[in-house]
């Protein structure tokens, strides 16, 4: 199951191109994190749609703020961010953790992410990079796979079992030389993150980085996951954990209070299933100081 090379493109969803919906969305769907400036002709390719139906959609979205003209190429627009802003549960969520993640930042100087689950992948929703960390690929709004990421191992760890064997049934790619490449090890893994409330990546994503996460929680449900990550050399591990766990514990009780006038919770999340995780939502360790 395991084989070299980078992880695959996530497929896009079956859109019907017989409307103007479903060809705008296919045009959207085209821009991936790699590939966020695309000339015409790379998005007829992607869509598969004739060249004057893009010509004339994407003159149609740029006009209305979806798309912006860089030269030949065509990029997203800044209407489609504002829009994502809007979002209430990930804006909610950004609002309860900021705090929490400026913390962990200042204490460890290293890189904090905030991300959600999306399948069989993680879309990371906030970050804030630290002044000691390494210069990261990872992005608001990009995706990266779960099973090779410390947020995303903390996440599938909750998730259905349907969503884990559609992970093992794609294929674990060999990422770097350290990624987990079999299923047998996968599954420890998340076995170890439901006894411990903490997910590890040791340069299983990119060399030369780890990286600690731990599980947020509202309303019994895991809604998304925060993380330190540093250079292998730099960043100690087990010292910060405490840390990123307390800080999960504090946001998920904070999410708690919001969630009761405010819903949060998406009803696609995975419950939780280790009364460990669960019962620590109580715990009101000083994850600042625990970093020291």
């Amino acid at each position: 199951m395991a084989r070299s090379g980078t992880f695959t493109m996530r497929a896009q969803p079956e859109l019907s191109p017989s409307s103007v919906l479903g060809r705008t969305l296919l045009i959207l769907g085209a821009f991936t994190s790699d590939r966020s400036r695309l000339k015409v002709s790379e998005i007829v390719a992607a869509t598969g749609l004739p060249r004057p139906t893009i010509y004339r959609l994407t003159a149609q979205m740029e006009a209305a703020g979806l798309l912006e003209r860089d030269g030949s190429y065509v990029t997203v627009g800044l209407r489609l961010f504002e829009m994502g802003q809007l979002a209430p549960r990930q804006r909610e969520l950004r609002e309860c953790c900021q705090p929490y993640m400026e913390d962990l930042r200042e204490a460890t100087r290293e890189t904090v992410h905030l991300a959600i689950p999306a399948g069989a992948e993680v879309v990371y929703i906030d970050k804030l990079a630290g002044p000691a960390g390494p210069s990261l690929p990872s992005r608001v709004g990009g995706r990266m796979p779960a099973y090779c990421t410390g947020v995303g191992k903390a996440l599938l760890a909750y998730q259905p079992e349907p969503v884990i064997r559609e992970v093992l049934a794609a294929g674990l790619w060999r990422r770097t030389p350290y990624s987990i490449c079999t299923p047998g090890h996968l599954l420890r893994e998340l076995q170890e993150v439901r006894l411990t409330g903490l997910a590890y990546e040791r340069e299983e994503s990119t060399i030369g980085v780890i990286c600690v996460a731990s599980p947020i929680v509202c309303n019994e449900m895991v809604v998304a996951a925060i993380s330190i990550s540093g250079w292998t050399y730099h960043l100690e591990i087990k010292r910060v954990s405490a840390a990123v766990k307390s800080a999960a514990l504090a946001v998920s009780r904070e999410l708690g209070r919001v969630s009761r006038g405010s819903r949060v919770v998406p009803e696609s999340r995975a419950s939780v299933r280790d009364p460990l995780v669960h019962g620590a939502l109580s715990d009101r360790t000083a994850f600042a100081a625990s970093a020291q």
